[in-house]
């Protein structure tokens, strides 16, 4: 390997992006709620997601302190399991479900349906109708085909309380595969071709169903305010023209989440406390001046609330020169982390367990599978020593992990453990390989 000499960061620059309750007792061991990390990895195995409980419930409680009055929403397609649907739910969150499968996962962890949104571009018959059965508190209309279709599920005698999607027009996002605020893709309705008036009428005229707000979503990775205000004076603008055509007050806003976060150390995220008391001031400007009663705003956290607090933890399984590169091939991938492939995310692994060389090269880390794409890590920074055998922690990996997993070359999604208190413990299961030959039921 090439080798660079750095002056090494301060510890709090190196563990910025950790959680908060990461320590170096020694020198190349990382701790993270008082549980080495590298005991994780020897008694649950790797790949192994790691997920600091407090880390969790302190993001539910500053997204309630930092909008008082609004409704936070955890967004559970970031990560969802049991645990996580208690600690959000002790914590006073609701829940924003885009399937069937996660609202009866929640339902079943007893979580109230009402405090529970379902989303969802093309909802299926069976999500709807699990909707209806659970009592879910409101559903996203996202289509018109969805309209009709769920006032006859809801039946003349029946009553749903619903909002519509809106496409504000605001380009917003970290990469365009995840800006969903414009127009031209595949969510809501727009306002600037009058799609969103339309079905809103188409609302108004079915007495089963209550319309209660607008929503919009404007994309991921967003770390600037300005594109949530001008959303805001768009989404008023339209319930403004509504007063005015229907006579019709909405009590609710939605403008979803998307809220960025840091990856790397340096790199920007969004200031919720800056974000909270703009909304607030632009939404109280904008309702004054239409002559609109201020509607009470719903916001939808997934990644900022889950992301900072998980860890995840591979073994290094080879280390070889390939043409002016060094690539560092660890025992998981694209299968438990598909975003670098998909968006180009880029993360900052550390080598932990020891203390590594005092030199540091910039090498690739790859994944296990058949793809050249498979890269969790390009220019990473690890120790020129780094051999098959040591540990690798990717911190900033609690959302969109274990979520987006997939069962590409059949090698199992890995479990998740949870740590508090320094103590540590199961969460998720390994999938196993018993798991993966009791679903091929056919010869």
């Amino acid at each position: 390997m090439t080798a660079v000499q750095e002056s090494a960061p301060a510890l709090g620059d190196r563990l910025s992006v950790w959680p908060a309750a990461t320590t170096e007792p020694r020198p190349g061991e990382l701790a993270v709620a008082g549980v080495p990390l590298a005991e994780i990895a020897d008694r649950f195995g790797t790949p192994v997601y790691v997920l600091a409980e407090d880390e969790v419930r302190e993001r539910c409680r500053m997204y309630r302190s930092v909008f008082p009055d609004a409704e936070v929403l955890y967004a559970a397609k970031a990560f969802l399991c049991r645990a996580m649907i208690h600690w959000v739910g002790e914590e006073g969150l609701g829940l924003d479900v885009c399937s069937a499968g996660e609202l009866e996962l929640a339902v079943t962890t007893g979580f109230p349906a009402d405090r529970i949104v379902l989303h969802g571009n093309a909802k299926s018959p069976q999500d709807l109708a699990t909707a209806l059965r659970l009592g879910v508190g409101r559903v996203v209309i996202d289509s018109p085909s969805e309209i009709a279709r769920l006032a006859a599920a809801v039946g003349p005698g029946g009553h749903q309380k619903v909002m519509v999607r809106v496409v504000p027009g605001v380009s917003a996002g970290g990469h365009e595969k995840i800006r969903t605020g414009t127009e031209d893709q595949k969510f809501g309705l727009s306002i600037s071709d009058g799609y969103a008036q339309h079905a809103i009428a188409r609302i108004l005229d079915q007495p089963q169903l209550e319309l209660t707000g607008l929503h919009c979503h404007l994309g991921s990775q967003i770390t600037s305010d300005k594109p949530y205000l001008a959303a805001v004076r768009r989404m008023v603008g339209l319930m403004s023209r509504l007063y005015g055509q229907h006579g019709l007050v909405l009590p609710e806003l939605d403008l979803g989440g998307g809220h960025g976060i840091a990856y790397r150390p340096g790199e920007p995220s969004l200031d919720l406390t800056r974000l909270a008391r703009k909304l607030r001031t632009e939404l109280h400007a904008a309702c004054t001046a239409a002559g609109l009663p201020v509607p009470r705003l719903i916001i939808e956290p997934g990644r900022a609330v889950v992301g900072p607090a998980g860890v995840a933890l591979y073994r290094v399984l080879a280390v070889k020169r390939g043409g002016e590169r060094v690539f560092v091939a660890v025992d998981g991938g694209m299968s438990d982390n598909p975003r670098p492939a998909l968006y180009g995310v880029r993360y900052a692994p550390r080598l932990v367990g020891r203390s590594g060389s005092a030199t540091s090269a910039r090498v690739t880390v790859v994944g296990r599978h058949c793809e050249a794409g498979d890269v969790l890590a390009a220019d990473a920074e690890l120790p020129d020593d780094v051999r098959p055998g040591d540990l690798l922690a990717v911190p900033v990996a609690g959302a969109y992990h274990l979520s987006m997993a997939s069962g590409y070359n059949l090698v199992g999604r890995p479990p998740v453990a949870a740590v508090r208190d320094g103590h540590a413990r199961l969460l998720v299961r390994r999938e196993s390989l018993d798991d993966i030959r009791s679903r091929d039921v056919g010869l």
